[in-house]
């Protein structure tokens, strides 16, 4: 799979850490991210992995900041985007299976580089499950069809 990788400053060491492990769980990464500790504003880098998410240049997205709420929200601007901000693996598991989120989001200030790992492996590892959830991703999809009009 390739993955997409975005990050501000804040979050520099940990994303080299992240992309480290992705691409040893054999992913490709693309890292769209800041490339240092100097001051960056996040939007610029959360928007620029979710046009490639829709864009299908990747499959799918991670991305990084102080706490992943900024970061996150910027990437859901995007129309097609399922930003998910996750502290803990379950809700990063059960935000693929069931609402086909395609990029995940995370605080370098609120969870370690072990626990960040942790919530990466449940939610690559996830897959959507379809069925009933697909009704609901579609609804999602229509509000943002009206919001776009």
């Amino acid at each position: 799979m390739k993955i997409g990788i975005g990050n501000d400053h804040v979050a520099y060491s940990l994303k080299l850490e992240i992309a480290e492990y992705v691409r040893s769980l054999g992913h490709e990464v693309v890292d769209f991210g800041h490339h240092n500790e100097e001051r960056a504003d996040y939007p610029v880098y959360g928007e620029a992995v979710a046009n490639a998410v829709v864009s299908k240049e990747v499959d799918c997205g991670i991305l990084i900041c102080g706490t992943g709420v900024g970061i996150s929200i910027s990437a859901n601007k995007v129309n097609g985007i399922r930003a998910i901000v996750c502290s803990e693996p379950y809700s990063a598991m059960l935000s693929k299976q069931h609402n086909n989120t395609n990029i995940l989001a995370f605080g370098a200030r609120v969870v370690g580089s072990e626990l960040a790992k942790m919530i990466v492996k449940s939610w690559l590892d996830a897959e959507f499950e379809g069925d009933r959830h697909a009704k609901r991703v579609e609804m999602i999809k229509a509000i943002e069809e009206k919001q776009a009009k």
